[in-house]
């Protein structure tokens, strides 16, 4: 009865460990989207969209399955060392839950540091009011949130860039449609199948999938 009660070689901590991995699922598509190059590519997609002028096409889900597609194929050296270092050790029961989760986020590590400015890292210590003598030594709270506004930073100066061809096309047709007195037309009624045309004619969509693969470093 006592040995039911009470069995020798149960971990206090296993509860914990529980609890642990529960909220580690819970965490994982946040997580996924904070610390991957997945904000970059979906807010690219969408101002390449909103520039075109469909605000519907591509849907949403559309855009949000090629940037999952563009992510994990830039994401694919990182995943493969977090497997490497951390996953398969644990899954062998070589290293602890604790030991996997620190291996795990060094890999990440990397790729975010790669991608983010110092600046923002210094911004951001200030405001957790944690120093931070180098880069590589920002804890998560200062790094997540860098990386995050260097990401935006990026996707809208590559949105800027992309958006000048297509406002210079409604420049052009709406002073044509002026010269030619034709007020009641609409400009994006005729722009819109011009700029489609433009885009289909410099294949588009694979120039701005590889411009932005290729933006990472």
């Amino acid at each position: 009865m006592e040995t039911l009660l009470a069995p020798h070689g149960v971990r206090p901590e296993l509860p914990l460990d529980a609890l642990a991995v529960l909220t580690t699922i819970a965490l994982a598509p946040f997580l996924f989207v904070m610390t991957t190059s997945f904000v970059r590519i979906v807010v690219v997609l969408s101002l390449v969209r909103s520039a075109i002028g469909a605000s519907s096409l591509p849907p949403n889900a559309v855009l949000t399955g090629l940037a999952l597609v563009l992510t994990f194929t830039i994401m694919t050296p990182t995943l493969r060392d977090l497997s490497h270092d951390a996953l398969e050790p644990y899954a062998r029961g070589t290293i602890s839950q604790r030991a996997m989760l620190a291996r795990a986020f060094v890999p990440l590590q990397r790729f975010m540091l790669r991608q983010t400015h110092r600046k923002d890292v210094d911004l951001f210590a200030r405001m957790a009011h944690v120093p931070v003598a180098r880069a590589t030594d920002a804890p998560p709270a200062v790094l997540l949130p860098a990386f995050v506004v260097g990401e935006l930073r990026s996707a809208f100066a590559i949105g800027f860039a992309l958006y000048l061809p297509f406002v210079a096309i409604d420049l052009a047709v709406a002073s044509i449609l002026m010269g030619l007195g034709m007020f009641m037309l609409s400009p994006p009624i005729v722009s819109l199948p011009c700029k489609l045309l433009l885009f289909v004619m410099v294949d588009g969509w694979a120039l701005v999938c590889g411009g932005v693969v290729s933006s990472f470093r």
